[in-house]
């Protein structure tokens, strides 16, 4: 899944080069320290210029913290950098900070999003001063004079506010990991016990701990991140992938989609060492489950379930989940995928619809073959289209769920709101590069 959008993305262990440090230390503030009206003036008046120099700004940033301390490729996802789409993002999230800086209250998904990447990555809190000073001196030197000592104050000063809130967040995640039973904070060491395939594009990756010890619980919907060794790039690199099935105590369960070169799209370094790199028994550091992007269990309404390509993999583990719990809460499992051949997981779920009844289901074909039979693999040819199966799709009280790429996430919600579907009741989580 997903770390793009991230504010405060990946940071590492102090840095030092004069490029980066600004004339005084760098300190942040705790929420209980407010902005003082004049700084939440200043801050807003600079929207206009983050808004054309955002992304001079961002990337400047990056590419100084990236060439002064290459060992930082080792956290940062080097894909992003290379495409824009890192730079991109935080330039969004800093001139969206800025836009809300008057109601603070308007960060707060916002915060709990980012601050379960934050977790499952590792970042703490002394690695925090580190991303204001490179961020202040970018903002310097892209806007020069404009950027005098009160614009860089109240910037700093804000900036200081939101790593607070992070800080606090975050801290509470930790604490609440270590004393989950089996959890813990930071990397721990697991090897691949096993590797199914899952039509031709999908690897479902059997997680263990090297140590046997037992696993904690987690909530479907959630992600962990995983830590492997690129040789091409001589740097290690993270991505996060949502957890597949239910809980067992023994291990995880990950289904990743091998992602190829396409035009100028590269290749994923990530999922092609995965499926080709690592045999069984290899060996990968794993975090902790985090995301907020989650079932409520406790809900006895219906759920309509919605995924574009790999995008299923939290939903199966969602759609597990209620089946396992018994009882009669409707489901409706609806799947978008390209062709039959890359449609992961049809046996399962055929398996799960044929035993549970309050389960229905559509899975949409873009393209259809003589060995695809409509009813059996799947129920419409052509991309998804809610509007079709809207009796279906339209019941009362119900919550909505949506994984996959951004263009089909969209879609799909603004089909259900034209349908009537209200706001509160749709829950999205981006799976792969929020450009897609």
């Amino acid at each position: 899944m997903l770390a793009k959008t991230m504010f405060l993305s990946r940071v590492v262990p102090r840095l030092t080069p004069k490029a980066l440090l600004l004339t005084r230390p760098f300190t942040t503030t705790t929420p209980k320290n407010k902005l003082t009206p004049q700084q939440i003036q200043i801050v807003k008046s600079t929207i206009p210029a983050l808004q054309d120099h955002g992304v001079a700004i961002t990337t400047l940033f990056y590419q100084r913290l990236l060439q002064q301390h290459p060992q930082l490729k080792n956290i940062f996802n080097t894909a992003h950098q290379a495409t824009g789409e890192q730079p991109a993002a935080l330039a969004h999230a800093v001139w969206a900070y800025a836009t809300n800086i008057e109601h603070p209250e308007a960060l707060k998904t916002a915060i709990s999003r980012i601050g379960h990447k934050h977790a499952s990555l590792g970042i703490t809190a002394d690695q925090y001063p580190i991303v204001g000073e490179g961020l202040l001196a970018a903002i310097k030197e892209v806007l020069g004079d404009a950027a005098n000592d009160q614009v860089l104050d109240a910037w700093k000063a804000a900036y200081g506010e939101l790593a607070g809130y992070f800080i606090d967040f975050e801290s509470g995640l930790y604490r609440q990991a270590e004393a989950t039973p089996g959890g813990w904070k930071g990397w721990r060491k697991f090897f691949i016990s096993k590797k199914v395939h899952e039509g031709e594009e999908i690897i479902s990756f059997y997680l263990t701990p090297v140590d046997k010890g037992a696993l904690p619980a987690y909530k479907p919907g959630q992600f962990v991140s995983v830590k492997c060794f690129v040789p091409e790039l001589g740097v290690y690199q993270p991505r996060q992938y949502s957890l597949s099935d239910v809980p067992n105590g023994e291990y995880f369960q990950i289904s990743v989609k091998r992602e190829f070169g396409l035009g100028q799209k590269p290749a994923g370094r990530i999922s092609n060492v995965l499926h080709e790199g690592l045999p069984v028994g290899a060996e990968l550091d794993v975090s902790m489950p985090f995301g907020d992007f989650v079932l409520d269990v406790n809900a006895t309404t219906p759920v309509v379930l919605i995924s574009g390509g790999v995008g299923l993999t939290p939903m199966m583990s969602m759609l597990k989940t209620i089946v396992d719990q018994g009882g009669s809460r409707r489901v409706v499992f609806i799947h978008a995928v390209r062709n039959g051949r890359v449609h992961a997981m049809k046996d399962r779920l055929a398996k799960i619809i044929s035993e549970n009844p309050q389960v229905q289901r559509a899975v949409f074909y873009e393209e259809v073959s003589k060995k695809d039979k409509q009813g059996v693999d799947y129920d419409f040819k052509g991309r998804a289209d809610l509007h079709k199966i809207k009796d279906q799709v339209v019941l009362p009280d119900a919550d909505y769920y949506i994984c996959g790429p951004k263009l089909f996430m969209n879609a799909q919600s603004n089909s259900l709101k034209d349908m009537g579907v209200k706001e509160d009741r749709i829950h999205m989580e981006v799976f792969g590069s929020p450009a897609e």
